[in-house]
């Protein structure tokens, strides 16, 4: 986990811890993973419910990122963005390793 701010917004940042309490979409959990203490949990309960391929790939990236696997990140952000260019959370996760 980080202290990485969502967008510099540590407002943001305590909203989404919250939502992640209770959350069940994967995208909300990646979000909350990104900038909790807990990112393992919170990615391991986006894995269980990440049911498109898209959520899929989005839990994997964060993975890469949250374990500084910089070549597996560079791979996975490629291949995402090249399917999902409107993926917001994979651009952001790939303008932290620029």
């Amino acid at each position: 986990g980080g202290d990485a701010e969502v967008a510099g917004d540590a407002a943001a940042r305590a909203r989404l811890q919250v939502l992640a309490r209770t959350a069940r979409a994967p995208t909300v959990l990646v979000a909350a993973a990104l900038v909790s203490h807990d990112s393992n949990e919170l990615l391991a309960r986006a894995a269980a419910t990440a049911t498109t391929t898209r959520d899929r790939q989005l839990v994997a990236i964060t993975a890469a990122h949250l374990a500084h696997d910089e070549d597996l990140l560079d791979a996975l952000v490629r291949d995402h963005l090249a399917d999902h260019p409107d993926s917001i959370l994979a651009a952001w996760i790939a303008t932290q390793h620029q």
